[in-house]
């Protein structure tokens, strides 16, 4: 068994009896896609809502929900994946800094953005766990499509 490491603005995929990884959401959201049928799961790790607020389009765009989600779907339908054959489990989108400024709640923004694309799709998210003020680290394995949570908290959890 191996740890695939996805890190800031990255995503991947892997099959049994391989495992996805990624540390440290804070405001980011790690977003888990499975298809039990062909037991392949991919794994991102997005920072910002929006492709449409990059001021630099050649940059790297896996760290948007439209543009990352996209490009992992599409990785997942190159290996016979359809998105109707697809469910979603999500974490992170945590609100990090105190404020009372809806526009700087970067977490919630990326939670609602994550959402809508996985709609667009027609992916439905089956387990999530996001929001509230703390960091994540997210375990997922694609053989049974569990996400294990570890929180900078101390509440672990398994969805």
């Amino acid at each position: 068994m191996a740890l695939v490491n996805i890190g800031i603005s990255d995503l991947n995929i892997a099959r049994p009896p391989d495992t996805l990884v990624t540390y440290a959401l804070g405001s980011c959201v790690g977003i888990c896609l499975v298809d039990n049928r062909h037991t392949i799961g991919g794994l991102a790790h997005i920072m910002l809502p929006s492709s449409l607020e990059a001021s630099d389009k050649s940059g790297n765009m896996r760290r948007y929900a439209d543009t990352g989600i996209r490009e992992l779907v599409q990785m997942m339908m190159r290996n016979g994946v359809m998105p109707s054959g697809m469910v979603a489990k999500i974490a992170g989108g945590a609100q990090m800094f105190a404020t009372k400024l809806q526009s700087f709640n970067i977490g919630e923004r990326n939670v609602e953005s994550v959402k809508k694309v996985l709609a667009d799709f027609r992916i439905r998210i089956v387990a999530q766990d996001t929001g509230l003020n703390y960091g994540r680290t997210v375990f997922f394995n694609p053989a049974d499509g569990a996400m294990q949570i570890k929180s900078a908290n101390g509440q672990n959890k398994v969805l």
